[in-house]
């Protein structure tokens, strides 16, 4: 049986994404999602999201990483499934879905440009120095002032797997700050295990920590990914973060068949 996909790209985070509305695509087959997200063999993806049935709001997010595992929240996935329920008509202009993380709300403009609405985010702690946090995926957070030559994918892998942040490991930043609003970001992805172009889920994770930190008293901060620019806004309320919306581009890149 052929399976219609369609690939989208959020800031070059990019994702196969799939109509499973009528539950056929096989979500115990990991492997056959491992080989979809080979960038060799497959099509090619750091990640494949189906967009499913709710009963009570617009849609569900199930989301896997390039290893074929289901995983925690994806920022930049959740905004590319947003527009693609756009183009499939299920929503116009404002969604609300169910994601592994629970319930975010998102919104769209006629240009593609996606607002998604994040989980707030109750506890920043300092581990070894750095930052730590969860945003609906678990991130720790460094600062490097020669990032643009950075080995990323050495530092981010060995960081990644120390047991420090236990037997699932972490998502890792490396910032540079440019302006008091403006930080440059580079992001080695757990799941994918090597760097992406963006991270959604880490650009909040470095945003707030900025904020935390200091390091910047805006309340929405520009990150320049290699991907593109996204923009992260957020309120502190009663020594918590909230109202933390990730707002990015969001586009279709091509569609096709597999099986």
């Amino acid at each position: 049986m052929k399976i219609e996909f369609f690939k989208y790209q959020g800031t070059g985070n990019d994702f196969i994404i799939i109509d499973n509305r009528l539950d056929l695509f096989d979500k115990s087959d990991n492997d056959f999602i491992k080989s979809l997200c080979n960038r060799r063999f497959g099509i090619g993806a750091d990640g494949l999201i189906l967009l499913e049935e709710h009963d009570e709001y617009d849609f569900t997010m199930v989301y896997y990483n390039s290893d074929g595992n289901e995983s925690s929240m994806c920022g930049n996935g959740g905004r590319c499934i947003t527009a693609f329920a756009k183009f499939l008509a299920i929503i116009k202009h404002e969604a609300t879905f169910e994601a592994i993380d629970g319930l975010h709300e998102a919104k769209i403009s006629e240009d593609e440009i996606v607002e998604l609405k994040m989980k707030d985010v109750y506890k920043i702690v300092q581990v070894d120095g750095h930052s730590f946090l969860n945003t609906g995926s678990p991130h720790v957070v460094l600062h490097h002032p020669e990032l643009e030559s950075l080995d990323v994918a050495t530092f981010g892998r060995a960081i990644r797997n120390s047991p420090t942040y236990s037997a699932e490991g972490t998502n890792v930043n490396f910032v540079k700050k440019l302006q008091n609003d403006i930080f440059s970001v580079r992001t080695y992805e757990r799941g994918v295990e090597d760097e992406t172009l963006s991270c959604g889920t880490g650009v909040v994770a470095v945003a707030l920590s900025i904020h935390n930190d200091k390091e910047s008293d805006a309340n929405e901060i520009t990150l320049n990914t290699k991907g593109g620019e996204l923009k992260v806004r957020f309120t502190l309320r009663d020594n918590h973060y909230t109202d933390i919306w990730l707002i990015g581009s969001a586009e279709q890149v091509f569609k096709g068949e597999i099986g």
